[in-house]
């Protein structure tokens, strides 16, 4: 079964960004990308889900020890469920497409701190902003540089942007870095030579490539470049190039509702304990960045969700289930935990019962190979009560909510579906809904209904959030 599915160093600098601000391109090199859909907040209600376009990085989308994290993603799910909408998270791979993909309707909201600049105004309407940065130039430090005296280290590094003049900076071509090299370029009077890099590449990644030589400088907002040197301190991140920029989301212009409604809302959630609470996590808790950067199960390391993966393939192929929904499954049950145990005495990465175990030939629930083998082969013995549901997605909702309250139970609620006049073989807004209905007597007591009582949003929301993980999960790790 498959799913399709601080201040300037030298004075100089200083009245050159007096003189000429922020500067812009000129005229000719400003590309105005008009809106070719119009879908606004009505129809986005409508449809019952947020679209939202991202950037694959370390502080704003990410996947880690299984679970997606990331400062737009806290903040996005916090106001699509404001707005009562189901979030859906989409990667543009590519930086310099973010506009256009928003533009042509791909998402509804575009959510990857852009710094908000005049010629993006031409394309996009930004939201206000959500705070407040600078860019930096990041350099390496000599390799020896903690042995090195101070006015050494000093005269080995640029101490002004002025210093960049006839040299090379490596940069996006469609970020806002690249903007502001072109303007200082102008505004010093001298040629800053750009080495443009693909749009595939985040910024996190761009400094790191700084970090281990491959690039001798790059520009980057302060707050990002502050978190990576706490993990290299080989980099030196001193030279300020900019004045403070603001950093914002963007909504098409022709979907003022949208726009209203997320100004409202960042305005009131910027007062919140819970706003600064996320902001300090992925941009100032050092400590925290640099377990993940070390850990193997960060999807900006390897494309690895768990310990087991491979382990999940192999036994996932001979059911021909695609793996990332088992793996998220195994999460739901132990968070990849192979000691974890119930209060009922559920025990393992599928958190088998003793009897389950015994009729599967589990001798150790404990054991990743037995518990993860086992646990497949009883999905597979769930998903085969189901063949009269033929499409693919809702026979496996049946299935996992099947896993975890019992098969008898999702069939009482089949039967309760039917009696309504529903659909007993669509789990959504049919079954799902009489699952829950079994948790109130004059529905359990009902004679057609044999095992009575089940506390249905357990698994409710079991399915709903292994589907929902699963989502993330193919956005970061390939098939």
């Amino acid at each position: 079964m498959r799913l399709t599915s601080f201040f300037f160093k030298v004075p100089l600098l200083v009245l050159s960004l007096l003189m000429f601000g922020c500067g812009q391109l000129k005229k000719e090199e400003v590309t105005r990308e008009q809106p070719i859909i119009k879908r606004d907040l009505a129809a986005i209600k409508k449809d019952g889900k947020l679209k939202a376009l991202t950037v694959y990085s370390g502080t704003s989308y990410f996947l880690y020890k299984g679970q997606p994290m990331g400062y737009e993603y806290e903040l996005l799910k916090r106001f699509a469920k404001h707005l009562d909408l189901e979030l859906e998270m989409i990667v543009v791979k590519d930086l310099d497409e973010l506009i256009t993909k928003l533009n042509q309707g791909e998402g509804d909201i575009l959510a990857h701190g852009l710094a908000i600049t005049g010629n993006r105004k031409e394309s996009v309407s930004f939201t206000n902003y959500l705070y407040l940065t600078k860019q930096v130039l990041v350099q390496k430090k000599p390799d020896n540089w903690r042995t090195m005296h101070w006015h050494k280290l000093e005269n080995a590094l640029i101490q002004d942007a002025i210093e960049l003049l006839q040299d090379t900076v490596s940069i996006r071509k469609g970020s806002s870095y690249h903007e502001r090299i072109a303007n200082l370029s102008e505004e010093l009077g001298g040629k800053i030579y750009i080495e443009n890099l693909s749009g595939q590449m985040a910024t996190d990644e761009i400094i790191k490539q700084v970090a281990i030589g491959n690039i001798k400088y790059t520009i980057a907002d302060n707050n990002i470049a502050k978190i990576m040197a706490s993990y290299y301190p080989i980099l030196d991140i001193e030279v300020p190039v900019s004045f403070s920029q603001r950093i914002g989301w963007a909504t098409r212009q022709n979907s003022p509702e949208l726009l209203k409604a997320t100004n409202l809302w960042l305005e009131d959630f910027r007062t919140e304990v819970d706003y600064n609470v996320i902001y300090n996590k992925y941009f100032k808790n050092k400590k925290n960045f640099r377990r993940r950067v070390k850990s193997d199960i960060y999807s900006l390391n390897r494309e690895e969700i768990s310990p087991y993966d491979e382990l999940i393939q192999e036994h996932a192929e001979k059911i021909d289930w695609d793996w990332r929904l088992i793996a998220s499954l195994i999460y739901q049950e132990s968070r990849f935990d192979p000691n974890n145990s119930s209060w009922a005495d559920a025990k393992g990465l599928m958190q088998l019962m003793p009897k389950t175990a015994e009729e599967l030939g589990v001798e150790d629930r404990s054991d990743p190979k037995q518990s993860i083998s086992g646990g497949i082969r009883y999905l597979n013995q769930i998903w085969k009560k189901f063949d009269k549901i033929k499409d693919s997605i809702q026979r496996t909702k049946f299935t996992m909510a099947s896993y975890n309250c019992g098969l008898y139970h999702v069939k009482d609620a089949q039967k309760l579906a039917t009696k309504r006049g529903l659909d007993a073989t669509v789990w959504d807004d049919n079954v799902e809904d009489m699952i829950l209905a079994l948790s109130h007597p004059r529905n359990y007591n009902r004679p057609i209904i044999k095992y009575g009582y089940v506390r249905g949003i357990e698994p409710y929301n079991y399915v709903n959030q292994i589907f929902e993980r699963y989502a993330h999960y193919t956005q970061f790790i390939k098939e």
